[in-house]
């Protein structure tokens, strides 16, 4: 008998997937194979075909469709390198797609390389690498947070907490202060909101400005298991590294940095910025770190779907960060999250957190009135990396001549004590140095029902060519993923490889 004929599901329920999945760079079989989940299969039917006429009306184009050559991307290829004078062939093709909508062939990438650029090929060299390696047991077994100060000579701190299985960055922010515990606490509790779950333990190194995370989450777990009561359910790396946020900082340092570094760097050195001068410092702040907050937001984005570097050595549950956390089963992981309650997150953030501190604010509130005012009096000019001097400037120009310029008011980054009487966390640690540092079994690993469920999960699917990363080393007998990083700079971060 036929199949039966079955009307397209309306666009407003499939679009918001698709877009979702195509920036996650899936195939159109993959897509389609996704969509049958979200939306009623009785009514609607969705085949490969009816999908490339969808998405071919979305405007959606694949690498062949484009037709993209050296000489047509060359423009394009010129901007994005005053930005990102490092970023190698596959960096430059996810930036092509994520930030020009231009679907190109790293081959044509590479073409343009070693026509315009040989001497960057010839400047790569391989890294001398020291190996360390940890576990982790699933999605959102570890939070790992950390902070970045390399940026706090133009007054800006940089923070990120990263999901270590999946590999993707859950916030990444930038502020004027990344050391008050409330500014940190706020990050990952924003974070839990918008997600309604959290891991099981979160992971730092040691530092008063990691409190407010190590407190709140160790109570948010008591609140929905009272037989965790008197340990502290955040782990503190003090003899270990504190691995995946490094990596992230040592892959935005190669990758991202440079160029905004030479913009900004471009202004201290022509005199239009001094951080000590209260009036350049808060006009600084109001211009330049919503700029670039929106700069990190973007590039957050592209990371987290963008799968990673192949490498024979390596192996890793493969996929998009952004798939791997969402379907882990997908990739024959466990999910850990903890369903949050709001009124926990209520509670921890009235007891932890002031609204007011003025930490939160940009700049004071008084002197943000009148900025915005003076800014809105120079016609709200757009704010972009070739526009953020000139706008920086004619605000600065406007305020020099205005009387009512306040005082700073310097951040206050008081100490937020520890909860009193609570444990550590035991871990595992082998003979060959790799560690475990999550909280599944109690801190000591997979379980045999945990096993047996990843048993039940390899039944289900197939296995698949299993893909190769750059940050994941291989499976152990539990099935724990193991990192692996390089330190060789001896400047304490990790170094990732990338390939031109």
């Amino acid at each position: 008998m036929p199949n039966q004929w079955k009307p397209t599901p309306p666009l407003d329920i499939i679009e918001p997937h698709i877009l979702r999945l195509w920036k996650a760079r899936q195939t159109d079989k993959q897509i389609v194979a996704e969509l049958q989940k979200h939306f009623d299969t009785s009514r609607y039917g969705l085949g490969l075909t009816k999908f490339l006429k969808v998405r071919e009306g979305m405007g959606l184009r694949r690498t062949r469709q484009q037709f993209h050559t050296v000489d047509t991307i060359r423009k394009a290829m010129t901007d994005l390198r005053q930005t990102y004078p490092n970023a190698g062939a596959r960096e430059v093709v996810s930036l092509f797609f994520h930030e020009r909508n231009m679907s190109v062939a790293r081959s044509v990438v590479i073409s343009y390389f070693n026509i315009y650029e040989p001497e960057l090929v010839l400047q790569r060299k391989a890294n001398h690498l020291r190996r360390r390696c940890f576990w982790a047991a699933g999605v959102n077994d570890i939070f790992a947070v950390d902070q970045h100060d390399k940026w706090l000579r133009y007054g800006l701190g940089l923070h990120t907490g990263i999901e270590p299985f999946s590999g993707r960055i859950m916030w990444m922010r930038v502020w004027h202060s990344n050391r008050n515990p409330q500014l940190i606490l706020s990050y990952y509790l924003d974070t839990l909101d918008m997600l309604g779950h959290m891991p099981m333990v979160t992971q730092s190194d040691p530092g008063s400005e990691n409190f407010g995370i190590a407190n709140a989450h160790t109570m948010l777990c008591q609140w929905h298991d009272p037989a965790l009561q008197g340990t502290l359910q955040h782990r503190w790396m003090r003899n270990k590294k504190n691995v995946m946020p490094e990596i992230t900082w040592s892959q935005m340092r190669r990758w991202f940095t440079p160029g905004f570094e030479s913009l900004l760097d471009h202004g201290v050195m022509s005199g239009w910025y001094n951080s000590n001068n209260t009036l350049q410092m808060m006009v600084f702040r109001w211009v330049f770190i919503p700029w670039l907050q929106r700069e990190l937001d973007a590039y957050q984005d592209r990371v987290n779907n963008t799968r990673k570097r192949r490498d024979r050595n390596k192996i890793l549950p493969h996929g998009v960060p952004n798939l791997v956390y969402q379907s882990p089963e997908n990739f024959g992981a466990l999910n850990f999250k903890i369903t949050v309650e709001c009124e926990a997150l209520d509670h921890v953030r009235n007891l932890y957190i002031n609204p007011s501190h003025v930490v939160f604010d940009l700049v004071p509130q008084s002197f943000g009135k009148l900025i915005q005012r003076c800014y809105e009096e120079l016609g709200r000019p757009s704010v972009t990396r070739q526009s953020v001097w000139d706008v920086y400037l004619h605000l600065l120009d406007v305020l020099q001549v205005n009387e009512e310029i306040p005082s700073a008011i310097e951040d206050v980054e008081e100490d937020l004590p520890l909860l009193e009487n609570h444990q550590d966390l035991p871990y595992r640690e082998e003979s060959n140095g790799t560690y475990y540092m999550g909280r599944v079994g109690g801190g000591l690993g997979l379980s045999d029902e945990h096993l047996h469920q990843l048993d039940n999960i390899a039944q289900d699917d197939e296995p698949e060519t299993i893909r190769i990363d750059e940050d994941i080393v291989g499976l152990d007998h539990d099935g724990l993923v193991i990192w692996e990083f390089s330190d060789d700079s001896g400047d304490g971060d990790a170094d990732v490889v990338d390939e031109w």
